[in-house]
């Protein structure tokens, strides 16, 4: 578990990275506009991105069972469905870009300023979809191969070229959040080519006997993905809808509480994808224990799974309550935009330690491509959350804003524990030693 979660954990501690270079340039220009502006476009781009993040999730479930049932026609047709249907939703969300902005800013109530910056930033990094969800695809098939180091490589060049492409455009050729947006895009097509390179250095498990369009496009196993795909895209939105939320709920109070939740927001994350790090891994190892059958592995990893992430998370909390207010001083240096954001900082201290259950539950959900259980459990989760804002908002302010984070994060925890019994037995496993 800890060799194939370790290269994973290290490159998701690089996927915030150049979110948060955008907000160390911007949080040091002259207006918070510019920050506001970013964090609200980025908002509708986690719908988005995080909507369709069933692409990495579905393929590595997918093909991870495949893997394991050593059927490598099935592990390459998994590939080029995925490829087809990214392909498809890059187009349509290009091609209905203009009603998802009207609707999205719509939504927001923010200052004028704010919201012309959010949308200079959409119309630009809204053409490098093609590019996100092909590397979405890429990696996760990689990951359903036990091979978490070509997407550590993969990502770790995406965003390390898109921090240098962002240092150069704003404060090299002085462009503002078109520059923000501009270098994301070009860094997401440089993924493409590392991706289709990783991709035909896995040749070696070309199937002998080739592959057929047949294969690829049989029917059962297109419905399969398209139902699996369609349980995590509504449970995607559903937790990107609540992020949403407290976005909105921040933007009602002000501009400068607004980009305050922008900060620890990447406290938060760097957080989130330290510990999907053995969600990624639970979901590579639970998928090809369900392919061959074999209930012994399935036990063992999700035990050392939890176990690990437990430490890590108490890492994480210790980091954040030593260290917390030098990391807001590396974001911004206006005085205001630090006392706000220290002022809150302890939400993110509890965070790593209400979240990771649902992480690592995540994980075993999307291995064993049982995907409605986990759809449920975020309905329940999200409504929960939606009836504690109306009591923790009113009556605590601001920090009912974060708090309620924390609820969400631990109902998610608590609801797919209720189901992991039935998704458990429901499998059948022939190997019971």
């Amino acid at each position: 578990m800890w060799k194939l979660s370790y290269p994973i954990i290290l490159s998701n501690l690089f996927i915030p990275l150049p979110g948060i270079v955008d907000t160390a340039v911007l949080g040091r220009l002259d207006d918070e506009s510019y920050l506001g502006g970013v964090a609200l476009s980025a908002v509708i781009y986690s719908f988005i991105y995080w909507g369709v993040a069933f692409l990495r999730k579905g393929t590595t479930g997918l093909g991870a069972q495949a893997y394991g049932a050593k059927d490598m026609q099935e592990v390459w047709a998994v590939l080029f469905r995925a490829i087809g249907m990214a392909v498809f939703l890059a187009i349509l969300l290009i091609v209905i870009q203009i009603p998802i902005a009207w609707l999205s800013f719509w939504a927001f109530e923010a200052s004028e300023q704010v919201e012309i910056h959010a949308q200079t930033y959409y119309y630009i990094r809204i053409w490098g979809a093609p590019a996100s969800f092909l590397n979405f695809v890429f990696v996760g098939w990689l990951l359903a191969l036990q091979d978490s180091k070509r997407p550590m490589i993969l990502q770790i060049i995406v965003n390390i070229l898109n921090v240098i492409l962002d240092l150069w455009f704003v404060l090299g050729l002085e462009m503002t959040v078109d520059g923000v947006a501009l270098a994301t895009v070009i860094a997401e097509y440089a993924g493409v080519i590392v991706g289709l390179y990783f991709i035909f250095g896995r040749r070696d498990l070309w199937p002998e006997t080739g592959l057929s369009k047949s294969v690829i496009w049989n029917w059962q196993k297109v419905k399969r993905m398209t139902v699996v795909n369609r349980e995590l895209f509504i449970r995607s939105l559903l937790l990107m809808f609540a992020f949403a939320y407290q976005t909105a709920e921040a933007a009602k109070i002000g501009d400068t509480f607004l980009a305050a939740t922008v900060i620890l927001g990447h406290l938060f994350h760097i957080c989130s994808f330290g510990l999907d790090g053995f969600a990624h891994a639970n979901e590579t190892l639970v998928g090809q224990a369900v392919g061959a059958k074999d209930r012994k592995t399935f036990s063992a990893v999700n035990r050392a799974s939890f176990e690990l992430g437990l430490l890590v998370a108490l890492g994480m909390s210790g980091i954040y309550y030593i260290s917390g207010e030098y990391w807001i001083g590396f974001f911004t240096d206006l005085p205001e935009l630090i006392a706000v954001s220290s002022e809150y900082l302890i939400w993110m201290v509890l965070m790593p330690l209400f979240g990771m259950w649902c992480f690592i539950f995540d994980g075993i959900y999307f291995g064993s491509t049982h995907v409605v259980e986990t759809r449920k459990a975020m309905i329940i989760s999200v409504g929960g959350y939606l009836l504690s804002m109306q009591i923790l908002v009113p009556t605590f302010d601001e920090h009912g804003v974060m708090a309620g984070m924390c609820v969400l994060m631990t109902l998610r925890g608590l609801t797919q524990w209720y189901y992991y019994p039935a998704l458990r037995d429901s499998i059948p496993m022939r190997k019971e030693t």
